[in-house]
């Protein structure tokens, strides 16, 4: 049985919230979590993995390592997301893509549930704000994460990368943000408040007046990124600094966000 054919028997924990069930205004801050990477560590290796995979599905389209190599980076490079070029450029179904890449990762072995982490989120006091996830991956990829890290029912509503719609969007496009603020039914975006691992999904979130960016940057660890291994560093876009706040480790946001978290 697929992963995807094995998702359709699973009672779906994560409740996604449409903008149709949300009649009235919640005025409550919204907090948005970036998932892989930022509520795991980058040195979980899944990064690396998934790059394998990846390379391998551009292998399948006939071309030669450094020419698959070369394609990955530019594609991550061009729309923040590779299976966006592929499926711009080379019809390839997002689906078989997910089940080949994403759906293959032993994500069982390589990621546990973190208590420290839980509580975390246990703290942030819902009258104030809301928490949701902000994701490039699909869906599936998406929720397993979260019932794997025990987190499942502390997200009120998820917006993701959908394979199935024609045009891929993901961060750091400005629709998707866009996207996600409609979702969440959010007319403010000074209102959000939003941590993500890369850089660049950061400041698009910022540029568009999203008040309280955090970078988390876990510096000298490697990880993959386009299909290539870098050191993670707090590299800007430009040399302005646009008040983004940077850590290392997510407990940091009770010092980073106190008005949200329970004294």
């Amino acid at each position: 049985m697929s992963q995807h054919e094995r998702s359709l028997t699973e009672t779906i924990i994560l409740e996604v919230i449409s903008p149709v069930a949300m009649s009235a205004q919640d005025d409550r801050y919204i907090v948005w979590f970036d998932i892989d990477n930022t509520l795991y560590s980058t040195s979980a290796d899944v990064s690396r993995a998934m790059g394998k995979r990846i390379h391998a599905y551009f292998l399948t389209l006939g071309l030669d390592d450094d020419e698959a190599s070369e394609l990955h980076l530019k594609y991550y490079t061009q729309y923040g997301l590779a299976l966006a070029g592929l499926v711009r450029h080379h019809d390839v179904d997002p689906l078989d893509f997910d089940e080949k890449c994403d759906g293959s990762l032993p994500l069982e072995e390589m990621i546990k549930p973190d208590p420290s982490l839980r509580k975390l989120f246990e703290d942030i006091d819902r009258s104030k704000a809301r928490v949701w996830a902000l994701t490039n991956a699909y869906r599936t990829h998406a929720e397993r994460v979260l019932r794997i890290l025990n987190l499942h029912d502390q997200i009120e509503g998820l917006v993701y990368c959908d394979y199935a719609e024609k045009d891929l969007i993901s961060k750091p496009e400005p629709e998707y943000y866009h996207k996600a603020l409609r979702q969440a039914n959010v007319s403010d975006p000074s209102k959000c408040y939003f941590i993500d691992d890369n850089r660049r999904n950061v400041d698009a979130a910022r540029a568009l007046g999203w008040k309280n960016c955090v970078h988390f940057c876990e510096h000298g660890l490697n990880h993959v990124e386009g299909g290539k291994v870098q050191e993670i560093t707090n590299s800007r876009n430009g040399d302005a600094d646009n008040g983004v706040v940077v850590i290392s480790d997510l407990k940091e946001l009770r010092t980073v966000w106190p008005d949200i978290f329970v004294s």
